[in-house]
């Protein structure tokens, strides 16, 4: 497995809800921020829907809050919301457009995607706003480089990063994050009341416990914990 290359200054995490970033990359985030990187969020939706028991209209503000002091645990200061319904996002033009626009406008060299394949593991499906912001900004990615497939960008230059890593369990290339353990726990640990709505155990073992995953060592990297991503090259 080879190393994600980092001879690059600027990315752009894209993801659907508040926590997806926390759940999967974060431990490569707080790597590359501490390299000096410039990295920047959008989140397409704001996860109003997450919380059982606490309406949207709450949930969403709170929720929102919560990523935005999560992203400054890791050194991320822009963290932007599209404002798209939670549990309802579509696959398709319009969503790649808006996508396409915030790439143009922050003109990352990678993007950083979560996993959005059909299911997790077998018998275990993967959420359809995953699926949805997954696949249609990997295409947003593409559309970003063509003048002609939204016109209605033409305000913004076009941009086509080099590459896209994706959180995947069919990973091409990882990062060592061995020296970013703790600050990804308290990057999740940010997420402290939507992590006490999921179980009765305390907010700081469910975070260090769902980071010990996302980061084990794999035997085809050399590192003591790695993230894993598989890595798709563009024309940027």
């Amino acid at each position: 497995m080879q190393q994600v290359p980092e001879d690059w200054q600027r990315g752009l995490v894209i993801v659907a809800h508040p926590d997806d970033i926390e759940y999967g990359a974060i431990a490569a985030i707080a790597r590359w921020t501490k390299q000096g990187k410039d990295i920047r969020y959008v989140l397409v939706t704001s996860g109003e829907a997450g919380i059982a028991g606490l309406p949207p209209e709450q949930a969403g503000p709170l929720r929102e809050a919560e990523e935005i002091a999560a992203a400054r645990a890791v050194g991320v200061r822009e963290v932007e919301f599209l404002g798209y319904p939670d549990g309802r996002v579509e696959e398709g033009p319009t969503l790649r457009r808006d996508l396409a626009r915030a790439i143009r406008r922050h003109r990352p060299e990678l993007v950083v995607l979560a996993h959005f394949g059909d299911v997790w593991m077998p018998g275990f499906a993967n959420s359809a706003d995953h699926r949805a912001v997954g696949r249609s900004g990997l295409d947003a990615i593409s559309d970003a480089g063509n003048e002609w497939i939204f016109r209605e960008l033409a305000d913004l230059p076009v941009w086509t990063p080099r590459w896209a890593a994706v959180i995947a369990p069919g990973a091409t290339h990882a990062v060592d994050v061995t020296d970013t353990i703790d600050a990804a726990v308290e990057s999740l640990v940010a997420h402290r009341r939507y992590l006490a709505a999921l179980s009765a155990d305390p907010v700081e073992d469910q975070a260090r416990a769902i980071v010990d995953r996302a980061t084990a060592p794999r035997p085809d990297f050399p590192a003591e914990r790695a993230v894993g991503f598989e890595l798709y090259y563009f024309a940027g």
